[in-house]
C-alpha cells in the first residue's frame, strides 16, 4: 500500500512546485534569440509558450504517478495497468475526432483556456476522492480520457494559434523554444515528482499537475493579441467533414504524407517499448525506483540541447539534410536497448541509448513541425492537428496493447528487440530531400 499523506504536507508541496516552475520558466527564455522575436512579435508569444512550460511541467512531474495509485492504492493488476494507459489513450482519441475540428470554427484562446480548465477539473478530482477514500480505477480511467481529449484540443488550438502569431520564417525558432521546454520538463520532472511520491504519496504530483494547468489557463487569458477563426461561411461546420479535410490535406501533400505515416511508426514503436522497459528494469532486473527515474529522466537534457541546436543546425547545414539524416539517427539508436543487462552496466547502457534517442529527437521534432505547419493553410491547421494527434494516439495504443502481448507470449527484451528492428526500416518512410525543397504553402517570408 502507498501511504497517504497528510494532506497539509500535499497542499504546501503544490504550493511549493509552481513557483519551482515559474522560476525554471523564467530562466529558460532570456536568451538573445527568444529575447528579439519577444521584441518583435510581442509578449503574447512569450505568454503562449510560458503556459505550455507551465503545464507540461506539471504533467511530467506526475509522471507515474497513475500506475502508482493504481497499483498501490488499488491493488489494480498489471494487466489492467496497461490497460489504463492504451484504453485511456484511444478512448481520447475518438473523443477528440468530434471536437477536434470544430477547434477551426471558433476563436483558438478560449480554446486553450476550456482544455486547461477541463483537465484541471479533472485532475482536482482525484486528490479528495483519494484521501476520503472513494478513489476508483473507473475514476482514474474518466480522468485519463477527458486528460487526454483535452491535449488534444489544447494542441490543435496553440498550432494553430502559433501559426497566426509567428511569420513563417521564425516558426522553427519557436518551435525549438517549444520543444526545449518539454524536454527540460521530462528531465527535471520526474525526480522532482518522485522526490514528492517518497515523501508524501502520489496524490501530490496529481495536485501538482491539477495547479499547472489553471496557471496555464491563466496565463493564456493574459494574451492580449487579435485571435483566429476560420470564418462561419464554410459549409454547414459538419465535425465528420472537417476531420476528414485535415486527414485529406495530409494525404494530398507528398511530404506531410511521408512525414506522418513515419511518426505513426516511430512514435508508436518507441512508445510501445515504454511498460515493457519498466517491467524489465524494475520487475526482473530490479532496479530501485530512482535509478529508472534517472534513466529516463538525465536522457531528457540531451532533448533540450537538441532543441536548443536545431534552428542553428538548420542554418549551417539546410533544413532538409538535418532532417533527413536526425530522421535516421532517432530510428537507428533504439536497437541499442537490446543489450541492455543488470547491474550498473545495464543503467549506463540505458541512459546513453536514452540519451542519443532523445538528442535526435529533439533536433528532428522542432523541424518536422515547423515544415507541417508551413505547407498548411492557416484555416486548415486545426483539422491537420487534430487529425495527426488523433492518429498518432490510436496508433499508440494500439501498438502498446499488440507489444504487451508480444512480451506476454515471449519476454520483454524480446520485445523491445523486436521493436528496435522495425524502427531501422522507419527511415525509409521519410520525405525524399528533393521534395523537402519543393513547393510549400506558404514562403518562409510570409508576416502572417
Amino acid at each position: 500500500m502507498v501511504p497517504r499523506p497528510n494532506h497539509r504536507l500535499w497542499l504546501l508541496i503544490v504550493a511549493l512546485l509552481d513557483p519551482v516552475v515559474d522560476g525554471l520558466v523564467s530562466s529558460l527564455h532570456r536568451d538573445g534569440e527568444w529575447g528579439s522575436l519577444v521584441t518583435e512579435f510581442g509578449r503574447d508569444v512569450d505568454r503562449l509558450w510560458s503556459a505550455y512550460a507551465i503545464s507540461t511541467y506539471g504533467t511530467w512531474i506526475a509522471f507515474g504517478a497513475f500506475p502508482l495509485i493504481a497499483v498501490g492504492t488499488l491493488q489494480t493488476s498489471a494487466c489492467a495497468v496497461s490497460l489504463l494507459e492504451s484504453v485511456g489513450l484511444a478512448a481520447a482519441a475518438i473523443c477528440a475526432v468530434a471536437i477536434g475540428p470544430r477547434i477551426a470554427w471558433h476563436r483558438k484562446r478560449p480554446a486553450m483556456i476550456g482544455a486547461d480548465c477541463a483537465r484541471f477539473v479533472a485532475m482536482a478530482s482525484i486528490p479528495p476522492a483519494y484521501l476520503a477514500g472513494v478513489l476508483t480505477y473507473g475514476q482514474l480511467l474518466v480522468v485519463s480520457i477527458i486528460g487526454g481529449t483535452a491535449s488534444i484540443a489544447s494542441t490543435a488550438a496553440s498550432g494553430a494559434y502559433l501559426k497566426h502569431i509567428v511569420p513563417a520564417g521564425r516558426l522553427l525558432a519557436a518551435n525549438g523554444r517549444f520543444e526545449g521546454a518539454m524536454w527540460i520538463a521530462t528531465a527535471t520532472g520526474p525526480p522532482l515528482g518522485g522526490l514528492a511520491i517518497a515523501v508524501l504519496g502520489p496524490v501530490v504530483t496529481v495536485a501538482a499537475d491539477a495547479a499547472s494547468y489553471a496557471v496555464s489557463a491563466l496565463t493564456v487569458g493574459r494574451i492580449r493579441g487579435a485571435d483566429v477563426a476560420t470564418p462561419s461561411a464554410r459549409g454547414d461546420r459538419r465535425w465528420a467533414a472537417e476531420l476528414i479535410r485535415g486527414w485529406s490535406v495530409i494525404a494530398t501533400d507528398r511530404v506531410l504524407r511521408r512525414l506522418f505515416v513515419n511518426q505513426m511508426a516511430v512514435n508508436g514503436l518507441i512508445m510501445a517499448t515504454g511498460p515493457l522497459l519498466a517491467v524489465l528494469l524494475i520487475g526482473e532486473y530490479h532496479y530501485a525506483a530512482w535509478e529508472y527515474g534517472l534513466a529516463f529522466g538525465l536522457p531528457g537534457v540531451a532533448g533540450f540541447v537538441g532543441a536548443r541546436l536545431s534552428a542553428h543546425l538548420v542554418e549551417r547545414h539546410g533544413r532538409d539534410r538535418v532532417l533527413t539524416i536526425s530522421g535516421w539517427l532517432r530510428s537507428v539508436v533504439p536497437l541499442g536497448l537490446a543489450a541492455v543487462q543488470p547491474g550498473v552496466p545495464g543503467l549506463v547502457t540505458v541512459i546513453v541509448v536514452e540519451a542519443l534517442l532523445i538528442g535526435c529527437m529533439g533536433v528532428f521534432n522542432p523541424i518536422g513541425a515547423t515544415e507541417r505547419l508551413r505547407r498548411v493553410r492557416a484555416e486548415d491547421v486545426p483539422q491537420v492537428l487534430a487529425a495527426w494527434s488523433i492518429t498518432s494516439r490510436l496508433s499508440q495504443a494500439t501498438l502498446i496493447a499488440l507489444w504487451g502481448a508480444l512480451a506476454t507470449l515471449a519476454d520483454p527484451l524480446s520485445a523491445i528487440t523486436a521493436s528496435g528492428v522495425l524502427l531501422l526500416a522507419t527511415p525509409l518512410l521519410l520525405p525524399r530531400r528533393r521534395q523537402l525543397g519543393q513547393s510549400r504553402t506558404e514562403p518562409e517570408s510570409d508576416q502572417n
